[in-house]
Order: structure tokens, then sequence, then C-alpha cells
């Protein structure tokens, strides 16, 4: 069941290119302004590049989200697939699943490429693909938590982004701290485990209770 649906999601969002090329652009051009808007030294621009890049890797996955229930829950098939007996987490986990590698992973292929546009130390720029490759899959994770609550509201962007940002903290805390460390010279291992731990979480808990959300939100 689990093939079956990631295939659909997979297909579904193959479908629209538009939404899957936008965040993508957002990341590039927002990490690309950055330097206009502080300082084109290097130096400065070394030192602020961990947390631009995890920034804008939270901003651009924030902006891929408005499509994560949307047509399904429009055209009826999201209330039918809870209503024929799928469960509500393996629903939710094949979205985040495809929502992951078209959104997340593009940024994470990317990444290194605003390091160096950012002068980072090379030490740095593996850590920023590695700390977003072990800390996305938390954050597609708690997203959904939060789209399963607003899945029925006409504006509840604003609302989406008071629940899920708060929980972004630790994540985007850990994952700046780890860039930080590598371009230094020194271990980040344990920022690592930090995130490794975090979307190892996630993956075990956020399924269930955005699929107990989404229930309520279809009055299931």
């Amino acid at each position: 069941m689990f093939r079956v649906l990631l295939l659909r999601e997979i297909r579904l969002m193959a479908r629209r290119k538009s939404e899957l090329v936008n965040p993508l652009m957002f990341f590039l051009i927002v990490a690309m302004l950055f330097p206009f808007g502080v300082s084109p030294e290097p130096t400065i621009l070394a030192q602020l590049a961990p947390g631009v890049i995890w920034v804008c890797a939270l901003l651009a996955l924030m902006l891929s989200l408005d499509g994560f229930y949307r047509d399904d829950f429009d055209d009826g098939s999201l209330r039918q697939m809870v209503m024929s007996g799928v469960a509500p987490a393996l629903i939710v986990l094949t979205k985040a699943v495809a929502n992951w590698l078209f959104t997340a992973l593009p940024l994470i292929i990317v990444s290194p490429l605003i390091g160096v546009m950012l002068n980072l130390h090379p030490s740095g720029i593996a850590a920023v693909a590695l700390t977003l490759l072990l800390g996305t899959p938390a954050m597609c994770l708690i997203a959904a938590i939060g789209m399963s609550l607003t899945v029925g509201l006409r504006r509840g962007g604003i609302l989406l982004a008071l629940l899920v940002l708060p929980l972004y903290i630790p994540i985007l805390i850990f994952g700046a701290m780890g860039v930080n460390a590598a371009a230094m010279g020194q271990s980040y291992s344990g920022q690592l485990l930090f995130l490794a731990a975090m979307s190892v979480f996630t993956v075990s808990l956020a399924p269930w209770a955005a699929g107990a959300a989404l229930k309520v939100s279809l009055g299931e």
C-alpha cells in the first residue's frame, strides 16, 4: 500500500512542475540577494553563510507546503481515501516522503553551490549538504502535522507558519552550528547526531500525530 500511495504522490507532484521549481528558485534568489543587503565582504559572508543557507532552505520548504493536501482536498480524494480505510498516518507519510523528494532533495543538491557563492570554507560546504540531508526529513514531517491541522482552512498559511516555525528552531540551530563548526575545522558529529535523532523521532511519531489531526480536520 505504501508503494502504491507513494507512486501516486510522485505522479501528482511531477505534474505540478511550476510548483516544484518555485521553492528551488526562491532558495537560489534569496541566497544570491543576501550579499547585496548585508555586505559583499568575503569574510563577513563566510561567517553568515551557515545561518543564511539554513534559513533560506527553511523558508523555501515552507513555500512548498501550500500544495501538500490542496489538490486531494479540493477534489475530495483525500476524504475518500480516509473513508475507504487507508490509514491516515500512511497518507501523511507518503505525502511527506514525496514532498521531501521533490522539494528538499533539490535544495540539498544545490546547497553546496550556495556555499561557494557565499565564500563558505570548503570543509563547510560538504557539511551544508549533510546537515540538510539529516535535518530536512524532520522539517517535512513537522510541517505535515501543521498541514493536517489547517487543511480545511481557507487562510491557513499564517496559522501554519505560527505552528511550524517555532518547532523548526532546534533543527535550524543545530544545522547552522554544524556547518559553522565544520567551516572552522571542528568536529560536528554531535550536531549531525542531533539532526539524525530528530528525523528518526519525527518519522516514528509525526505520521501518527498528523494522521490523527487529519481525521479531526476532515470530521472523520
